[in-house]
C-alpha cells in the first residue's frame, strides 16, 4: 500500500539555523520557509536526489511542534511520511486493520498541497506517520 518514501521531518528550535546547517555545512538545496497555519507549523524542506527532508518549527503557542519541542529542547525526529496513490483507501484499509488515524480521520491539504493524514505513534513502532497521496 505505502509508496516511495517522501520525506523525514525534523522538528527544530531554530528554523534558521537548521537550513543553514543542511545549505552551508552538508551543502544542500534548502526551500525558502512555508508556514501552515491549518498545521501550525513553518517548513523548510532539504531537496535529496532520493527524498525530502522536512524541517519544523512551530508556528503559534498551540502548535503541536512547540509541546514536542518542550520535551525534546535539541529537537528531533517528528514523523516519517510515505506516499500513497489513494488516500482514502488507504486510511480504510488502515482502520480496518486496527490503525487509529489522528484528528478526524479526514485529510488535510499538507505542505506540498496534497491531502495528508497522521497515523497513531503507538500502532507504528512509536514513529508517527503521516501518508501523503501523490
Amino acid at each position: 500500500m505505502i509508496g516511495r518514501l517522501n520525506h523525514v521531518a525534523i522538528a527544530v528550535p531554530d528554523l534558521a539555523a537548521a537550513a543553514a546547517v543542511y545549505s552551508g555545512t552538508l551543502g544542500a538545496k534548502v526551500s525558502p520557509p512555508l508556514a501552515q497555519p491549518e498545521h501550525g507549523v513553518t517548513v523548510v524542506f532539504v531537496e535529496l536526489p532520493n527524498t525530502k527532508i522536512e524541517l519544523l518549527h512551530p508556528l503559534g503557542e498551540n502548535s503541536p511542534i512547540a509541546n514536542f519541542l518542550a520535551k525534546n529542547v535539541a529537537g528531533g525526529i517528528h514523523h516519517v511520511c510515505y506516499e500513497v496513490d489513494d488516500i482514502i483507501a488507504a486510511r480504510d484499509k488502515l482502520k480496518a486493520e486496527g490503525a487509529r488515524v489522528l484528528g478526524d480521520g479526514e485529510p488535510k491539504t499538507g505542505a506540498h498541497g496534497k491531502p495528508v493524514l497522521f497515523l497513531h505513534p503507538k500502532d507504528f513502532c512509536g514513529t508517527l506517520i503521516e501518508i501523503e497521496q501523490v
